[in-house]
């Protein structure tokens, strides 16, 4: 294997010209996907739609009224406290914010709790604040008239009424910077009542679009920080590991490209704003591709040292490790490819990402590294080759595999045993998932969330929807039973913030009689108001209701026992369907698959691991060791969530996976190098002295320079960002640790003489 890989790859070396070639071709490719990706992506878009989504909705069966439904929603959440709305002071003051946003010229629409539709027969305005002139007495009673309302109770209105929403939509036409969309549109309001001091009104704003400029403003900055980072990294460690000024410079060169050429050809996937990719992939790739690029170097200066020419060095060289960087790119790629498998669409993205960056650090290492070594600059390489600190000390930390050797029996059983024991513990994670959990916590978004989770029991909205056959009337009083049924089942759960539906409508209209034998009222109500709960064309109704960002997991039980509610009432009607929807209950739906996605990509990525280790070494044994010091590191990561109280969560997925990758790293280098000791001849036992005295000194400090480029993303001011470097740094800790003490005991205690 390692004579065909030497024979396959030797043209880099002996083909100077075909090698640059090459490089100049990728990085042709590269500064397109950074400076024009649509100059390609272009040539490969669909030009017509699909014939049936063309199709206006009569021509597709469906026939539906043209009026829009009144929305609770909008594309941002202006939230508004005060301790006295309700004063003739204060509703002077939000008609006058509200204006003044209505006149602000990217606002097109903003919608408040006087533009609730009337609920009257006559379809007659009701202001829901009375004259300012009016009395004190009057504006309480327009209090609790509101407050009784169930569609601004909870919807538009704080249960004590002193917190307001306003529903804003922007006219993108006119917004000229994304600043508009938050600090400008406060601003307005703001301005707007200072004129008005003395009634005390506070605003913040949240929603899909601050939320996701947020995201954009911060992963843009956060860019160009971590891709410096990497580069500063991979400059820093390189100058305290080679300390020569042509080392340094050739192993810098080759991952600092890969990390270029990885951000240029994930321009064209077109993936946008995903913080995995934007600050985690640069650091991950530069470090890899450093990790991969100490090996090659540090063989090729040994060969220096020993006298060897430059050409030869680097032929002799990339002959030895190369295949080892090989198989090491390859399992890496393998880790991270498995992420493709979740649900998830950020960590899809993301584990294509790091497979596309894992390769082209692999083929910028293999190339770059040996090609500069043949040149002059081989002449140079072997500079400053002096024993350091990690080399000084190499002899003290071999004194460990010396002691494991003759322990290797009972080290072997704490190894597995330790093993189980950590995954067993992992199995008691639990997944969850937050909205706020991406965004800083000095946010606007951030604060403005945790203010509607406590006034307006969450932002975020589910649907419990009701369809019915057509040997159903749309107007039949079973209709109203029924959504009757599920409103009740809803307002029985405490987390299940103000669920409305027809029923609170009909139930607002003139008459003692039950609302089911006042179905027919409803072709009275005015059109946008009812259709945003029934839709009797399509036989449809919904019940509306908030969940707040607790962590979605908290909703499990609600959920399951309103599930079960709703297949008891489709028992008793069985001419109807019912079911969750919205993306609180997607979410919660979609967060339990979390394990399912961990296990798949895991179990996939260990197992294609497995398999190709044990061909690579022709062992089924070696495939079958080699599972405890990969496994080993990923328990130990687990074990820091289990005692933090972290949450099984996507970060932590993508964590695991990646983990997975990088840690069979070292063990492949170490299992390479005992396989060409063994082949010259040697004992098992001195076959492993050996294998680390050749490959330790560049294990140790590929682990020194992981754990101090993920430590980097530590000081990130985003919680995910900082769960995934320190599960990164403790799995690339561990192991080390695995590799230097459980690996040599089982190999020497199960491998063959």
């Amino acid at each position: 294997m390692l004579d065909r890989f030497s024979r396959a790859t030797q043209w880099i070396v002996n083909k100077p010209w075909l090698t640059v070639l090459l490089l100049a071709a990728i990085t042709t490719i590269a500064c397109i996907g950074h400076f024009s990706p649509t100059t390609i992506t272009g040539l490969f878009q669909e030009k017509a739609e699909s014939p049936n989504n063309s199709l206006p909705p009569a021509l597709r069966g469906e026939t539906r009224p043209a009026v829009d439904s009144f929305a609770f929603g909008g594309q941002a959440i202006m939230v508004v406290q005060s301790d006295g709305f309700f004063t003739p002071a204060g509703a002077v003051a939000m008609q006058d914010v509200v204006e003044k946003l209505r006149e602000t010229d990217f606002v097109s629409r903003v919608t408040w709790i006087e533009d609730v539709p009337p609920l009257n027969l006559f379809g007659l305005p009701e202001p829901t604040f009375p004259n300012p002139t009016a009395s004190k007495n009057l504006f309480e009673k327009a209090k609790q008239k509101a407050l009784n309302n169930p569609f601004l109770n909870g919807q538009l209105l704080s249960r004590d009424a002193k917190t307001m929403l306003l529903m804003v939509d922007y006219d993108f036409l006119y917004v000229s910077d994304d600043s508009d969309c938050v600090e400008g549109l406060l601003a307005v309001a703001r301005d707007a009542a200072q004129e008005h001091s003395d009634v005390g009104i506070t605003f913040g704003v949240t929603g899909n679009v601050p939320i996701f400029l947020n995201l954009m403003q911060r992963s843009e900055a956060n860019t160009f920080f971590y891709q410096l980072v990497g580069y500063s990294v991979i400059f820093l460690m390189s100058v305290v590991l080679f300390r020569g000024l042509v080392s340094v410079f050739v192993l810098g060169v080759a991952p600092a490209l890969g990390v270029f050429w990885t951000l240029g050809f994930v321009n064209f996937l077109g993936y946008g704003s995903n913080p995995f990719i934007d600050v985690i992939l640069p650091v991950l790739v530069s470090l890899v591709g450093l990790t991969d690029g100490v090996h090659l170097m540090v063989q090729i200066r040994k060969l220096r040292s020993q006298g060897l020419e430059p050409l030869a060095a680097a032929r002799a060289g990339l002959s030895q490790v190369g295949l080892a960087c090989a198989l090491t790119s390859l399992t890496t790629a393998i880790g991270f490819g498995s992420l493709a498998l979740a649900r998830h669409e950020f960590v899809q993205q993301f584990g294509y990402s790091c497979v596309i960056g894992v390769t082209c650090t692999f083929v910028a290492v293999i190339t770059v590294i040996p090609l500069a070594c043949s040149t002059w600059l081989g002449k140079y390489v072997n500079i400053g080759k002096k024993p350091g600190l990690v080399e000084k000390n190499l002899g003290r930390v071999s004194g460990v595999i010396n002691w494991v050797l003759p322990q290797k029996k009972w080290v072997s059983v704490v190894a597995i045993a330790t093993t189980i024991f950590l995954v067993g513990l992992c199995s008691t994670l639990r997944p969850d998932e937050r909205l706020s959990a991406s965004l800083p916590t000095e946010s606007e978004a951030y604060r403005s969330l945790l203010t509607l989770d406590e006034a307006m029991d969450g932002l975020e909205r589910g649907d419990a929807y009701i369809r019915w056959t057509d040997q159903i009337e749309s107007d039949s009083p079973e209709v109203m039973h029924v959504v009757t049924k599920v409103d009740q089942l809803l307002a029985e759960e405490p987390l299940i913030g103000h669920p409305v539906s027809i029923r609170n409508l009909v139930e607002s209209l003139p008459g003692d009689a039950p609302p089911e034998e006042r179905m027919s009222m409803l072709d009275l109500m005015l059109p946008p108001f009812k259709r945003a709960f029934y839709e009797p064309e399509r036989r449809t109704a919904k019940v509306n209701f908030h969940v707040r960002d607790l962590g979605i997991a908290k909703y499990n039980g609600p959920f399951t026992r309103v599930i079960e509610g709703l297949k008891e009432i489709e028992k008793e009607h069985p001419e109807f369907t019912l079911g969750l929807s919205g993306n609180a209950y997607y979410r919660w739906e979609n967060v339990f698959k979390i394990v399912v996605d961990l296990a798949l990509s895991l179990g996939t990525a260990s197992l294609i691991i497995f398999v190709v280790l044990s061909l690579v070494y022709r062992s089924l044994r070696i495939g079958l060791i080699s599972f405890v010091p990969n496994l080993f590191p990923l328990a130990f990561a687990g074990l820091f969530l289990v005692l933090t109280g972290t949450p099984l969560e996507v970060t932590a997925v993508c964590a695991f996976t990646v983990c997975l990758g990088i840690a069979v790293d070292d063990t492949i280098h170490f299992l390479t190098r005992f396989e060409e000791e063994r082949e010259d001849g040697k004992d098992k036992d001195d076959a492993i002295r050996s294998a680390f005295t050749g490959v330790g000194t560049a294990l140790i400090m590929t682990t020194i320079v992981l754990m101090a480029g993920l430590g980097t993303v530590l000081f990130s001011d985003s919680r995910e960002h900082f769960i995934f470097a320190a599960m990164g740094i403790i799995t690339i800790g561990s192991a080390l640790f695995a590799d230097m003490v459980f690996l040599p005991a089982m190999l020497s205690w199960f491998i063959k003489k």
